[in-house]
């Protein structure tokens, strides 16, 4: 027998240059467990990024969120006054085989000059798909990074304006009618997890994704919590992910047939970063530097620091 038909007798597939894992099965589970529980952050939440919007074009268009004086805050951190964080992916690690995996390619919506969700899941070989809502232009910049890699570029596509939409009133109210899907498959390298897109012309949007190899991830709600049902008895690697948190917590975890297992997490918040993005008084750019008069107007959103 030769390599390649032992590995597939074997159940392995390849996942990336040089490397092997298990290949997922569907299986019916019929005595599953559940891990429940709530994720915090120790520090509260950092002070948001801060972008001067007339450096970027379309600066009232995307000003409709905005802070009331001409900068859009990109707050990577929801948290509630319990400082219980939503969006974090919580990624059972570990599981060969279960329920159906029916996640392929998830979507990212561009809407209002913002990427949602800001934090998903991706699956290498497979692909995303983002769906322009806003009546302007924007830039599609897809990378894979690492803290030890560091960064590859995947992909990179303009994802024209939705026509859908008046293009010359910008304060019109629109009920954001999704526009044409632009679809990228793409492939991470060995040892990448961790997807990012960015607008090339706005940076203040960016969406983030971990990458997956089974469906028993779940995502953490606006009070924190988080289920991941259905799991087969057996000992995993549970990890808590968040694009901006430098150290992931990530245990083991034993769940037991039929039984709930209850895992809170604690998480580190980068309350004291750098950041070059902060916001200036007065600013170094003002609306005289366009040299036309503009109004930028939070008529979305009234972002406060």
């Amino acid at each position: 027998m030769n390599l390649l038909a032992l590995i597939i007798a074997m159940g392995w597939f390849v996942i990336g240059e040089g490397s092997f894992a298990f290949a997922y099965e569907v299986k019916n589970i019929e005595d599953g467990g559940t891990i429940t529980g709530t994720v915090t952050l120790n520090g509260g939440a950092p002070v948001p990024k801060a972008y001067n919007l007339i450096t970027f074009p379309d600066p009232e268009y995307c000003g409709r969120i905005s802070d009331g004086k001409g900068w859009r805050l990109l707050k990577d951190f929801v948290v509630n006054n319990h400082n219980q964080v939503q969006g974090v992916v919580m990624v059972l690690e570990g599981v060969s085989a279960g329920k159906p995996f029916t996640l392929s390619i998830p979507k990212v919506e561009a809407k209002d000059c913002q990427f949602l969700p800001f934090t998903t899941v991706v699956r290498s070989e497979h692909g995303i798909e983002v769906v322009n809502m806003d009546p302007v232009m924007h830039d599609i910049q897809a990378y894979e990074t690492s803290q030890s890699q560091g960064t590859r570029v995947l992909f990179n596509s303009p994802l024209p304006f939705n026509r859908k939409h008046q293009r010359e009133n910008i304060h019109a109210t629109h009920a954001h009618m999704p526009g044409t899907s632009m679809v990228h498959q793409f492939h991470l390298s060995k040892g990448r997890q961790t997807f990012v897109m960015q607008c090339g012309f706005h940076a203040y949007m960016e969406s983030w994704a971990i990458a997956v190899d089974n469906p028993y991830f779940a995502f953490t709600s606006e009070t924190g919590s988080y289920e991941i049902t259905d799991i087969p008895p057996g000992t995993y690697r549970l990890r808590a992910w968040h694009p901006s948190v430098k150290h992931e917590d990530i245990q083991t975890v034993t769940v037991q047939a039929a039984q709930m297992t209850q895992v809170d997490i604690s998480l580190d918040s980068p309350a004291r970063r750098w950041t070059a993005h902060t916001r200036q008084t007065p600013p170094r750019f003002t609306p005289a530097a366009l040299g036309r008069p503009i109004v930028i107007e939070p008529l979305v959103e009234h972002q406060r620091p």
